[in-house]
């Protein structure tokens, strides 16, 4: 008698041609907006305003910060498409009103608006990507994202400096602008994965206590504000040290950064999956831990290029995983409002990154190291708290 066929289970696939799309607009977002980043403590300082090259990242952090809890609650009612496009917009918009800013005081109004970018765009698209991929490889899609984003992170810092180098920083600033226009292109492509969604209304505006965070996610949150406070300082420093060690292309560090985090980030986020998150995280601050302590302690071009691949290493290792983490402890229908949450703990590191070690600088190259070695200070408090935290009992993920 012959045995009846059985019908494999089919597995949802992951490289579809949504993924690939959503992956490249969030790498021109990233450009879009990094790019700006290695010429503006220079055009702050043109303007009159060296004291406060540490708002340049914070007050860009603090608008983001402060609307995330708005994106994750629009991620979950209106949709993931519109926030994402929202973002991108204001990435074009702001592009075209640097080359119209002169003064010390509307550059940091500008900067302060410009926040809004990732505070909306980001949020909504590592929502969407945890919609169309199978869980089972959840973590390996957030390290592909992860990926994109990053190549965004080297190359639009990279050729930032390069067209500021031979052209102008009005030619930067359309130019941020034209990346901008290219991930609104694609985010339109898309097609809406929150089912049912609802129509916008200014009413959505209005956030309820409970709708500021995810309790849940807040674990998640705690190590992610710890582990971003270094990437504050690495903005804000970075650029005056390399120049200072020699490294003519400010962009240079981001290059070598991003490269490192671009090989691990595949297999890191499959090994999340593999193994649990929480290994992972513990791998990737400990080699933060040791990349920032190398960033003050080599103070030579080579050496800081080295410190640079270290810590591109312990990031690609660690963001996948906190992400999906993330969405591993989230609700089903609120994984807008915790990735929010999450974002919220990552502008909060970078800003406060930002703003203590802009401050604490002040132009004075001999306080950079001890800027480094405090950061490696809170990366090994991040590494206690996961240390002392009972995972398997709260967070309901296997194996973290």
């Amino acid at each position: 008698m012959e045995k009846p066929k059985v019908k494999k289970q089919e597995i949802p696939k992951m490289y579809n041609t949504r993924f690939v799309q959503v992956c490249s607009a969030s790498l021109f977002f990233s450009a879009s907006f990094n790019m700006l980043i290695p010429e503006l403590p220079a055009y702050l300082t043109s303007l009159g305003g060296a004291e406060h090259i540490g708002l340049i990242i914070a007050l860009f952090t603090l608008t983001a910060g402060i609307s995330r809890p708005f994106s994750g609650k629009l991620t979950d009612t209106i949709g993931r498409r519109p926030v994402m496009i929202f973002g991108g917009l204001v990435c074009v918009i702001c592009g075209i009103l640097y080359t119209f800013t002169f003064t010390v005081l509307g550059f940091l109004l500008l900067r302060l608006f410009h926040g809004f970018s990732t505070g909306f765009t980001p949020t909504a698209t590592s929502t969407y990507v945890s919609d169309i991929v199978p869980m089972e490889r959840l973590g390996e899609a957030m390290g592909i994202q992860g990926i994109a984003f990053s190549t965004g992170l080297a190359l639009g810092p990279a050729l930032g400096s390069l067209i500021k180098l031979y052209f102008s920083y009005e030619v930067l600033f359309c130019s941020s602008s034209l990346l901008a226009v290219l991930a609104i292109f694609l985010m339109m492509g898309l097609r809406e994965t929150l089912v049912p969604k609802k129509t916008f209304r200014l009413a959505r505006l209005k956030i309820k206590k409970h709708e500021i965070l995810a309790k849940e996610a807040i674990p998640a949150g705690i190590v992610t504000l710890l582990t971003y406070v270094a990437f504050g300082v690495v903005l804000t420093l970075i650029p005056d040290w390399s120049d200072h060690l020699g490294l003519r292309n400010k962009g240079t560090f981001f290059i070598v950064f991003t490269l490192a985090s671009l090989l691990v980030r595949l297999v890191a986020g499959s090994l999340s999956d593999r193994y649990g998150r929480v290994p992972l995280m513990v791998l990737g601050l400990l080699l933060l831990m040791i990349s920032t302590f190398l960033m003050g302690f080599l103070k030579t071009g080579l050496g800081l290029l080295i410190s640079s691949c270290l810590y591109g290493l312990a990031m690609g290792i660690v963001s996948p995983a906190i992400n999906a983490w993330t969405i591993d402890l989230s609700h089903p229908l609120h994984k807008g409002r915790a990735m929010a949450t999450m974002y919220i703990a990552l502008e909060a590191g970078i800003g406060l990154g930002a703003l203590i070690s802009g401050g604490y600088y002040q132009g004075d190259l001999l306080r950079v190291p001890s800027v480094f070695y405090t950061c490696t200070l809170i990366a090994m408090t991040a590494l206690g708290y996961l240390f002392f935290r009972r995972t398997n009992k709260k967070s309901g993920v296997p194996k973290s």
